[in-house]
């Protein structure tokens, strides 16, 4: 069986390896690096900007009080970008390795549909290649969004998410259009460098997806940071000024501007299909995002598309990878379905957030019956010695038979817990059975385990509740 992949990113290069652990032959065509958005220009730059920004503000904020003074800490941008670039450069070298080791062919270059099933690739140099291939699979992800805002395309210091990650001065004002993931990621970045930060949304809230008590938490913290939140305040145009840029607002009706030396503008991803034709290979799709079944199965036999370039699916690197699997499997002759029930979301703001199953919003619009419970970080050891004790731990359960509907955490390591939210959710576990499984102490995990104390009314580490 030969499959060709296009894109090299978490769901390609995922989905050419298990491929060829089933004994496919397998081509990879990317056009740039291999690794994506996610290894390049997304999540782990990202998070390497965070962890730099989360260290800084530990030790001013932290290191007094728990006897580390470090008075003449400083910001050294250049070293952060750099040690930004050293992480990527190696997991990317890590990710051509992993194709060498399982015999996936790589071929650099920008593939197109010609006519169904039929792909033409076109080189650096201009040449041109036809593959053929039994199977294609679309893996082609996502670009920033740029909105048709007066003066935005035309100012170089409005920038977007790749170009905050590549900046080679730290600037001493900025303006965040937009509060969602990678608005309000960058915001705590940036900040926790020392940058002036204002973020203006045109919602009046940020972070809809997720749970409101964990956003309650995260905007207390940013704000004390010192990020401002400008909510229901829409961008209306983009001026250049002397010292960078002025954002046009407008509030209740009224205008209202802000200033600052750069602009980020992060108000969302589009598929990354332009390219590729879709038309010319009769791939349905709405407006480039590709329609595609619970098997990844385009309307096209034998074409299958995962991760951002498809329609009605989270746009995360996790997901796009158990894409890649579910796609490789059904080619190779296995029975897999993609299923989002236990898909984490992840926010790596301060402190960081994760969320897996419904809100407790969603639960009531949903109209189930259900009950909730919490548990303080404040009230766990080691929370307490990682941040003070900030955050907290939700667990959204059926009211009938205790069945984990969702679980929310907000404080230190929780995108690493949310993971027994995800397995028990899966295994369709209940409150009680959690409780009964031993947390080792003293970890942030525990707090899992008495917020399912909660939801029983019997939490064992905080006073009883009057319910």
């Amino acid at each position: 069986m030969k499959i060709a992949i296009v894109g090299g990113g978490p769901g390609g290069y995922i989905a050419a390896i298990r491929a060829a652990q089933l004994g496919a032959e397998v081509t990879l065509i990317e056009r740039g690096r291999l690794g994506g958005t996610c290894l390049n220009v997304g999540c782990i730059p990202t998070k390497c900007l965070l962890h730099s920004a989360e260290l800084m503000e530990m030790i001013r904020e932290q290191g007094p009080k728990i006897g580390v003074e470090a008075p003449e800490v400083k910001v050294n941008f250049p070293q952060i970008i750099a040690h930004k670039n050293e992480v990527s450069d190696r997991l990317v070298g890590g990710v051509a390795g992993l194709m060498k080791a399982n015999r996936v062919k790589t071929v650099t270059g920008e593939a197109c549909f010609t006519a169904p099933r039929k792909l033409t690739v076109t080189r650096e140099d201009g040449t041109k290649e036809t593959v053929t291939a039994d199977a294609i699979i679309l893996a082609t992800g996502s670009v920033n969004a740029a909105p048709p805002i007066p003066g935005l395309a035309e100012n170089p210091d409005c920038i977007d998410s790749t170009g905050a990650l590549s900046l080679e001065k730290l600037p001493e004002t900025m303006v965040v259009v937009g509060g969602g993931v990678i608005g309000v990621e960058l915001a705590c970045a940036y900040a926790g460098f020392g940058t002036e930060v204002k973020v203006v949304e045109a919602m009046d809230h940020v972070l809809p997806m997720l749970d409101g008590d964990l956003t309650k938490v995260g905007l207390a913290h940013m704000k004390k940071m010192g990020i401002e939140f400008h909510l229901s305040t829409p961008v209306r145009s983009f001026e250049k000024t002397e010292n960078g840029v002025r954002v046009n607002c407008e509030r209740n009706g009224e205008p209202v501007a802000f200033e600052a030396e750069k602009v980020l503008v992060a108000i969302g991803r589009k598929p990354n299909t332009g390219s590729l034709n879709l038309d010319a290979g009769g791939v349905k799709h709405e407006r480039g995002a590709i329609l595609v079944n619970d098997r990844m199965e385009t309307n096209v036999p034998g074409v299958y598309a995962i991760g951002d370039c498809v329609k009605g699916y989270a746009q995360l690197a996790h997901t796009a990878s158990a894409m890649g699997e579910v796609a490789a499997e059904n080619i190779m002759g296995q029975e897999a379905h993609y299923d989002e029930r236990t898909n984490p979301t992840c926010v790596y703001m301060e402190p960081e957030a994760a969320s897996v199953g419904l809100t407790e919003e969603q639960a009531k619009a949903k109209g189930i019956d259900y009950k909730v419970g919490t548990f303080p970080m404040a009230a766990n050891g080691k929370a307490l010695i990682l941040n003070g004790g900030e955050g907290l731990v939700k667990i959204i359960a059926g009211a009938k038979y205790g069945e984990v509907l969702g679980m929310h955490i907000i404080g230190p390591r929780a995108t690493d817990l949310i993971v027994e939210g995800a397995l028990a959710i899966d295994l369709e576990a209940t409150v009680d059975e959690l409780v009964e499984t031993i947390h080792s102490h003293p970890t942030v995990s525990e707090t899992m385990r008495e917020a399912a104390l909660d939801v029983m009314g019997r939490t064992l580490n905080m006073p009883p509740k009057r319910r």
